[in-house]
């Protein structure tokens, strides 16, 4: 039986993406969107400002998972661009309304979550903890 699990990245590999874990978290720190108020603003259609870091956002991925497999040969840390087909089933359609609901009754999604502890917002703590309870409970649920 051969072990697959992956061999521990380079310190190189670890720091970039430290850096890019940083620089997303910076954008949304710029952006508002780890404030909760802000984000449910946006929710209840009060404050529609987080449309254009949404846009902004899904233009620049678009683009970029576009672009990326036809002018690069592999990505820039290794690997191979795959492909993985979305598959739209009940699973994954009560996944996103659970997900859903949570994000429009706290305002609170996991990247803004963590990056607004990194900003000394540390009610969003317990937002964390929830979202740290849901993922142990998908994970125990799923292994069935």
């Amino acid at each position: 039986m051969t072990d697959k699990r992956a061999a521990p990245a380079a310190p190189s590999r670890l720091m970039i993406a430290l850096a890019g874990g940083c620089l997303f978290g910076l954008g949304l720190s710029v952006s508002r969107m780890i404030r909760p108020e802000i984000v449910l603003d946006f929710l209840r259609l009060r404050d529609l400002g987080l449309l254009l870091v949404l846009g902004g956002a899904a233009g620049v991925t678009l683009l970029v998972y576009q672009l990326a497999p036809r002018v690069l040969r592999g990505p820039l840390l290794g690997g191979s661009f795959d492909s993985r087909p979305g598959t739209l089933d009940r699973r994954t359609v009560v996944g996103a309304a659970l997900f859903g609901a949570g994000w429009g009754l706290c305002g609170v999604c996991p990247g803004p979550a963590l990056a607004g502890l990194g900003a000394g917002l540390w009610p969003l703590g317990w937002a964390v903890l929830g979202l740290s309870a849901g993922a142990w409970l998908h994970g125990l649920y799923s292994s069935r």
